[in-house]
């Protein structure tokens, strides 16, 4: 999967894509990652991005000029998704990211300042999605969320591909919190792994698991349960 970052910072993207499982994905060109710097889209002698706002109010809000050039500039493959990522946009969650996982190519746009002109919005038809209920000072923040959250869905990215299968909001959780994990050494200071993890059992290790989830959940995130 290809991911084009439209973004003001550039090195917080290349940043966070240069350690880690995230290179590793990379290395084994099972995604690929290009972060696209605003200003060498904006036409002004300065590099310019934004203005003040018509009507009045603080602030600055991103143009139109330098989103479209920069977003037309991307070479598209024939199954992306063009998403802004902004506060007002659709709240992102697990079922989202897997979606997304199945797309060739996702472009990002990340914002700054007060927002963007809403010709932005009227003339390119990005798909709004919000990280939280909560704002940022820039989209660079959630546009890596979503970049780490698609790529543990493709498959090969994780080396265990079960690994995502398995985690909080999954498919194989039926959308539930993850149970308990448990590592070496089997007691510290006190406390044990629960018998039935060393039983080898795995049909009663599976049941444990399924129950732990539910008793998680009902106690963490009721509303998942009752959704």
């Amino acid at each position: 999967m290809i991911f084009d970052i439209i973004t003001l910072f550039p090195s917080i993207i290349n940043s966070y894509c240069s350690s880690s499982i995230t290179l590793r994905g990379i290395d084994k060109g099972i995604i690929k990652v290009n972060a696209h710097n605003l200003r060498d889209y904006s036409t002004d002698k300065h590099r310019k991005v934004d203005d003040t706002p018509y009507g009045g109010g603080g602030g600055m809000v991103l143009s139109c000029q330098p989103v479209f050039d920069c977003f037309e500039s991307i070479k598209k493959e024939d199954d992306y998704e063009f998403i802004m990522l902004s506060p007002q946009g659709e709240r992102y969650n697990q079922k989202t990211a897997v979606e997304l996982s199945k797309k060739k190519q996702l472009i990002l746009l990340c914002g700054h300042y007060e927002g963007f002109d809403e010709r932005i919005r009227i003339g390119l038809s990005p798909r709004e999605i919000s990280i939280g209920d909560y704002v940022l000072t820039g989209g660079e923040l959630g546009a890596l969320v979503i970049l780490d959250s698609v790529s543990r869905n493709i498959e090969g990215f994780l080396g265990f591909d079960k690994c995502a299968h398995c985690d909080s909001f999954s498919l194989g959780l039926n959308g539930l919190l993850e149970y308990p994990q448990y590592t070496k050494p089997r007691e510290f200071r006190g406390l044990s792994v629960p018998q039935v993890l060393l039983s080898g059992n795995h049909k009663e290790i599976e049941q444990y698991r399924e129950q732990e989830s539910i008793k998680r959940t009902k106690k963490r995130r009721p509303d998942l349960l009752y959704d």
